[in-house]
């Protein structure tokens, strides 16, 4: 397992260790999905009051699983499987220390599997904050311990293969942009995962009844991880926007420095979002909150607005370079939009923007924050952030690492084209109900809407069964499009047809494979390439400037409502 391949497609040398761990690691991440897939469908058909599935107890241990999975699991899996392709992959190097990397994956196995026996088992009944004083058995704060120092471990594994490959001089220059942003994400999980254990040792040993624990203290610590964790997925994510765009339609990078200096800020500020999930608790002052969502957490934001221009710009001007030159939108109608990949990549760009991004900025106002704290806009915005943003991004990248990585050509390919398509629009339609029943005080957290024999009922306008009728739909269609994902990929790891060690699929017709693989994207042509590496040079980008316009247009639109909401709470004007 020590040899390197080379892969016919892309021409880079891979480790055998490097293959080994991103197979495993992407693997174990399938398998968190699907849990909390199977319990997204009973939160949801309980959060739906026509249907109200589970009774209280169960819903709250489903809430818990689906969490910890789809938040913890799923993502921390598959980002561990980034850092070993973003790293040993795209530098041509060796993996130099294979053992401790199964005994990291190991440990977070180990770890998985303790936090999910606690929680199938009723013993951990806390979601996914777990806040204290909530107790769940003491394995599953050991659990969530063995994790983090197994994730930690790839971390630190990571930043060696970078060492090595500097160091053997497996790579030309500068590390690509795509592995600067997997070391952006490794940065801020260092910080995370830190956080992670500085709060779950003591509540471990709280849980054991050895000493006390502070709520308060439990829960700004606590949030370093539990929002910084999805603060990892952004940099991935957007490494993996570019690393799409590159293999889809043959993206460019506008402007290296501009996007390096965006996952700069990444690392220095967006930690401090997660004071965004204090701004109704009253142990904050005023200033410590207002200081870290708005003056800080701005300049995070800025770097989310620079690659949200970037990565559409560069995809423009990357098909205009190759002839798609034709009026404002011609080279959005000649993109491949039949490819998985690229599908899931306009998706995962445009859902995460519009509706992830506007209302993550608007919720984080400590203003705003107290009309939408506990409603069902918070859950909304996740769903459009880490779901429609982060998982489509990882659902994308998948339809590559299957040939590329696996060397299996995709079942069920008609499928797959399509599945990007279902999962994007039964999130819209999720993420956007769940948000706008929000908007009318539906509770986040509640079991009950109706609040049935509570001595306070709280009355909803009749249109909240409407609007949650029609998130129930929604849910359900991104729920065919999750299985409709992990069908496909579940039975082209292990049962898909091989691909022989030196085939390309260059040309091939009829087969599973992208058309990133069978028909790559032709070469720039060298003046064009020499201006993009020497100077860096911005096009002209035209589409994509009329589609920031009408993003900012909404922005401010939502923004404003917002502040416009608050003051009829208010009775002010």
């Amino acid at each position: 397992m020590s040899a390197f391949r080379t892969c016919p497609s892309t021409g880079l040398k891979v480790h055998g260790q490097a293959d080994a761990l991103i197979k495993a690691n992407a693997v174990a991440a399938t398998v968190a999905l699907l849990v909390g897939g199977v319990a997204a469908i009973l939160v949801l058909l309980t959060r739906w009051q026509a249907v109200h599935l589970l009774e209280a107890t169960m819903f709250y241990r489903m809430l818990t699983v689906h969490g910890m999975n789809m938040l913890i699991f799923f993502i921390i899996f598959f980002e561990m499987a980034v850092l070993y392709f973003a790293s040993a992959v795209l530098l041509n190097a060796r993996v130099p220390a294979p053992k401790t990397g199964w005994v990291a994956f190991a440990l977070m196995v180990v770890g998985t599997l303790m936090v999910e026996w606690t929680m199938w088992t009723g013993r951990a009944d806390v979601l996914f904050t777990s806040y204290v004083p909530l107790r769940a058995h003491p394995l599953f704060y050991l659990g969530v311990i063995f994790f983090a120092v197994g994730a930690l471990t790839v971390v630190g594994h990571f930043f060696a293969i970078l060492v090595v490959a500097k160091r053997e001089m497996t790579y030309d220059g500068s590390v690509p942009l795509v592995t600067y942003g997997a070391l952006t994400a490794a940065i801020i999980a260092a910080v995370t995962l830190l956080h992670g254990a500085i709060i779950y040792i003591p509540t471990f040993l709280w849980s054991l009844d050895m000493m006390g624990l502070d709520p308060q203290v439990y829960r700004m610590v606590w949030w370093g991880l539990g929002h910084s964790s999805q603060q990892i997925n952004v940099a991935a994510m957007v490494s993996i926007w570019y690393l799409l765009a590159a293999l889809t339609v043959g993206g460019v990078v506008l402007n290296e420095k501009v996007s390096r200096s965006a996952f700069v800020l990444y690392i220095l500020f967006i930690s401090m979002a997660s004071a965004h999930h204090l701004l109704v608790d009253p142990g904050m002052g005023p200033s410590w909150k207002v200081w870290n969502t708005s003056y800080f957490m701005y300049m995070a934001v800025m770097a989310s607005m620079l690659h949200g221009f970037t990565v559409p710009a560069g995809i423009e001007l990357g098909l205009r370079l190759r002839g798609a030159t034709q009026g404002l939108f011609g080279w959005l109608t000649r993109a491949p939009w039949g490819d998985p990949g690229f599908s899931s990549l306009v998706f995962s760009l445009v859902v995460f923007g519009f509706v992830g991004g506007i209302t993550g900025v608007t919720f984080g106002t400590e203003q705003i924050n107290i009309i939408a704290h506990n409603t069902l806009r918070i859950p909304g915005h996740f769903h459009a952030t880490v779901v429609s943003g982060t998982a489509m991004a990882f659902m994308g990248i998948t339809y590559y690492v299957i040939p590329l990585i696996f060397r299996r050509e995709i079942a069920f390919y008609p499928i797959a084209k399509i599945q990007p398509y279902v999962f994007a629009i039964g999130m819209l339609i999720f993420s956007m109900s769940m948000t706008f029943a929000g908007s009318f005080g539906v509770p986040r957290r509640h079991w009950d809407t109706t609040f049935t024999g509570a001595p306070f009922r709280p009355e909803f306008s009749p249109a909240v069964d409407l609007v949650v009728g029609v998130m129930g739909v929604g849910g359900l269609i991104a729920i065919v499009g999750g299985a409709m994902y992990i069908l496909v990929t579940v039975w082209s790891v292990f049962f898909g047809k091989r691909m022989a060690p030196d085939d390309s699929g260059l040309g091939a017709v009829g087969r599973g494979l992208p058309p990133g693989i069978t028909h790559p994207p032709r070469a720039l042509e060298p003046a064009d390439a020499e201006r993009l590496e020497d100077r860096g040079w911005l096009g002209p980008v035209p589409g994509t400037m009329i589609l920031v316009l009408i993003f900012l247009a909404a922005f401010i639109t939502y923004y404003f409502v917002n502040w416009k909401l608050l003051s009829f709470l208010w009775r002010v004007g």
